[in-house]
């Protein structure tokens, strides 16, 4: 029975996929030994000499500093691993518990249990089912091999989705029945020493502060916005929220567009010109962004576009990407709350229980 619950966890258990715009093309990829070795770093001594050049010594603190935002991002990286790797274990041995139990309290085996349970309800994909799949995925304009090479594979492939469903919903009902608790804490998120430089909403003394970096380019920095806006309307108060700039290097149009900004910011219109920009994705070129300011009241034109030909905020710009370098960011949106990572456009529910917490808050408040 080993194998066969090894296989449910892994259908089971589902993949998380993180909503963000993603800078890993640009890293390395990553070498476990590399992660194993910088997990260990903070118990290093910095101090150590790792090389000598005609009598000047290269200490290890001196090797890591231009590395610290690709070690933090390794280190998270086997955290999260770690975590669902745990996840994945938990799974198998709640539901090995659960099948136990049920099949000894029907007088089966385990096997014939789940034979009953979830091999019964499974039906072979019809033909109309497997050539809507393949129509369906030639639509999106990705290249297929003929209908007739690769049906086979999606018979399959619709099968095991249809298992996992039939699985997880029996599962889950097993679950309900033994009120099974999940009690698996979540990985720890090291804090990092972020400054919170920049245009900023919420008062300068709030307990909690929201380093943002975002990439007027990016759809997922987009989508956040109205999170954004909802932890700040029911954190009225209590947040001040922190916008830096992190153009991605495929999103060519990005780093003007921050100099846009940053131009409008000059006559007390950043947040005005954040909206627009964000809702004209599309539209970014420098013409664009003129036009773009030419919407926003009480904006001096001639002033705007003189600073935008200026490249007068490019050096901001660019330091605004160095510290977000240093801080480990591999994507955007990428937020610091209080010094905590969260990356992606993640639901308001993650922000409240990073917030709260550094709130001393129960787990059910929000004020």
């Amino acid at each position: 029975m080993t194998r066969k619950f090894t296989t449910l966890a892994a259908l089971v258990v589902a993949a998380v996929s993180t909503a963000a715009c993603s800078n890993n093309a640009a890293a390395p990829a990553t070498n476990a030994a590399a992660v194993a070795k910088s997990a260990t770093a903070g118990a290093e001594d910095p101090s150590t000499v790792v090389a000598t050049v005609n009598g000047e010594k290269i200490t290890l603190a001196d090797l890591d500093k231009p590395m610290t935002g690709k070690l933090r991002s390794m280190e998270q990286e086997m955290r999260d691993q770690k975590h669902k790797m745990r996840q994945a274990g938990l799974e198998a041995m709640v539901a090995k518990k659960l099948v136990e139990a049920e099949a000894k309290k029907k007088g089966v085996t385990e096997e014939e249990l789940l034979k009953a349970e979830v091999e019964s309800k499974i039906t072979p994909p019809t033909e109309a089912e497997i050539k809507a799949f393949y129509d369906q995925q030639s639509a999106s304009g990705q290249p297929l091999p003929p209908y007739e090479q690769v049906k086979d594979r999606i018979a399959q492939y619709l099968t095991g989705d249809q298992q996992r469903k039939v699985m997880i919903a029996y599962f889950d009902q097993l679950k309900a029945a033994a009120k099974v608790e999940i009690n698996l804490p979540e990985p720890v998120q090291p804090k990092v020493e972020v400054a919170a430089t920049g245009p900023s909403k919420g008062p300068e003394n709030a307990p909690v502060t929201i380093v943002a970096f975002s990439d007027f380019e990016c759809p997922f920095c987009s989508r956040v916005n109205p999170t954004i806006e909802q932890v700040m309307k029911e954190y009225d108060g209590k947040v001040k929220f922190v916008f830096r700039d992190y153009p991605l290097p495929f999103h060519a149009k990005a780093p003007k567009a921050s100099e846009a900004a940053h131009c409008a910011e000059e006559q007390g219109k950043f947040w005005e010109m954040h909206d627009v920009l964000f809702a004209n994705q599309k539209a970014l070129e420098v013409t664009d962004l003129k036009k773009h300011a030419g919407t926003i009241a009480g904006i001096d034109q001639a002033k705007f576009d003189a600073c935008l030909d200026s490249d007068k905020h490019a050096e901001t710009v660019k330091k605004n990407m160095e510290a977000g370098e240093e801080a480990g960011v591999q994507g955007t949106p990428a937020f610091f709350v209080n010094g905590t990572p969260l990356s992606g456009a993640l639901p308001f529910e993650e922000f409240k229980k990073v917030i709260d917490s550094e709130l001393g808050l129960g787990a059910t408040a929000s004020k």
